[in-house]
């Protein structure tokens, strides 16, 4: 079985609270062995990797993403828009996907993302136009080589039964379940060190019907997966459900059946103490999406409230079309600014330190994906492992508190990362694929999307 050894980091932090100068560890097929001063580690290994200089931490974990929207970033007629009018303008170009085109966005974004240290990412894909499928994600994100907990979502309420997508975009409601069991089927791996897990997820409340959310809740606990869906996100759909309805957003999840700790709701902005509390008892998760919510004028997530209270809290990127980047280390730094932006009138707050924003990307978003494997360095946990070099122009003068400043500094890239014990990222470049010829097809296949 092959082995791994990182040695003498500058400083290694685990997430499990400690943090370690002249740090490293020791994996076998994987999975990591030991965690501790380089001097306490076996002197080789299959590859041995002296990471001086350099800050090591777990993978980073997203846990909401849109990477087909990675093919219309900053669109003229959508870049003022709040979230609704967004959809809408957008809605026309996205109805000329392909598969061709799924299947490369995907590839794109999740490399982007592994530039950036995610190494586990949940994408959420609710349209499926022009015979585009969930394998075309799939084969997408096989060539990245970074953890994939992809989606079969949906949407099912068009325009003239009072949703908000163009009945073009919205499918049958027995063949969108039908497909969700297949694709649960083939696809889901519940093991542990999984690289592929299938997640049910219904688009949002004013795009799929109360009955598809109430029959995807139970396909999904009849079938051991977990159910993601977007919630609370705007002033807009607070206003839908209170009038179809009769009830806040949250208060709708719960009448048909979507919470527990086997739910995550991406945003949830718009939410009450009383509706974080019962998130809380329940279990239901987070994904926050910081950008995406700034970048719509969305508002901004009780974010304390929800560590406060012990909901699950994890990092999303959103899509690429409403943050514009897929950007994880990016995604930290926004959260850690929001939620003090957040807390400047509230004289009970504390401002979110860098490490908190670290540990809520790594293993609050673990956390979040229903996985104890990764998230953390320790033993028995999977090899996923990024590694930062702080001899760079971004650090210069930082290294008071090498840890912090890679949240505060604004560093965009990783130097290295492991996924499971095999590289995907070595000295600040794929090596699982061409960048460069990979952003030649996606930009040419975008480029035909607006023909």
């Amino acid at each position: 079985m092959a082995t791994l050894l990182l040695r003498n980091a500058l400083v290694l932090a685990t997430m499990n609270g400690q943090e370690i100068p002249r740090g490293g560890l020791f994996a076998r097929d994987g999975v990591i062995e030991q965690v501790g001063p380089t001097g306490d580690l076996p002197a080789t290994a299959d590859e041995v990797v002296d990471l001086t200089g350099h800050v090591v931490l777990p993978g980073l974990v997203n846990t909401h993403h849109h990477l087909y929207q990675t093919l219309t970033r900053a669109v003229p007629g959508a870049q003022d828009s709040s979230l609704f009018e967004w959809l809408q303008t957008l809605y026309p170009v996205w109805a000329r996907l392909t598969p061709e085109h799924v299947e490369t966005a995907t590839a794109l974004g999740l490399a982007e993302l592994a530039l950036t240290g995610c190494t586990t990412a949940f994408d959420h894909q609710y349209l499926w136009p022009n015979g585009s499928k969930i394998d075309d994600q799939i084969a997408g994100a096989s060539e990245v080589g970074i953890r994939f907990h992809v989606s079969r979502g949906s949407m099912s309420l068009g325009e003239s039964d009072g949703g908000l997508p163009p009945d073009s975009l919205v499918e049958d409601e027995e063949a969108i379940l039908e497909d969700c069991a297949r694709a649960v089927e083939q696809y889901h791996d519940p093991e542990p060190g999984a690289m592929t897990r299938v997640v049910i997820a219904p688009c949002s409340p004013f795009s799929v019907t109360p009955d598809l959310m109430r029959r995807s809740a139970s396909l999904a606990r009849e079938m051991g997966v977990r159910l993601h869906t977007h919630l609370a996100e705007t002033r807009d759909e607070e206003a839908f459900c209170l009038e179809r309805f009769g009830t806040r957003p949250v208060g709708y999840a719960i009448d048909v059946g979507w919470e527990g700790p086997d739910v995550w709701y991406a945003h949830a902005v718009h939410v009450d103490d009383g509706e974080i509390a019962a998130m809380a008892r329940a279990g239901t998760g987070v994904a926050h999406c910081p950008s995406s919510n700034m970048r719509l004028s969305s508002g901004i997530a009780p974010v304390e409230g929800y560590l406060r209270a012990g909901v699950p809290l994890g990092l999303g990127v959103d899509g690429s079309a409403s943050n514009d980047s897929s950007g994880m280390l990016a995604e930290a730094r926004q959260a850690m600014l929001l939620a003090r932006l957040a807390a400047a009138d509230d004289a009970t707050s504390q401002p979110m330190s860098a490490r908190r924003a670290l540990e809520v990307a790594t293993a609050g978003g673990a956390a979040v994906l229903g996985r104890d494997d990764v998230g953390r360095l320790a033993p028995g946990m999977a090899a996923d492992v990024i590694a930062i070099d702080m001899d760079r122009v971004e650090f210069a003068g930082a290294l008071h508190d090498p840890l912090a400043a890679i949240v505060f500094c604004g560093v965009s890239r990783v130097t290295h990362s492991w996924v499971g014990g095999r590289r995907v990222v070595e000295d600040g470049h794929l090596v699982t694929v061409d960048e460069e010829r990979l952003v030649e097809r996606h930009n040419r296949l975008a480029a035909a999307l607006f023909d």
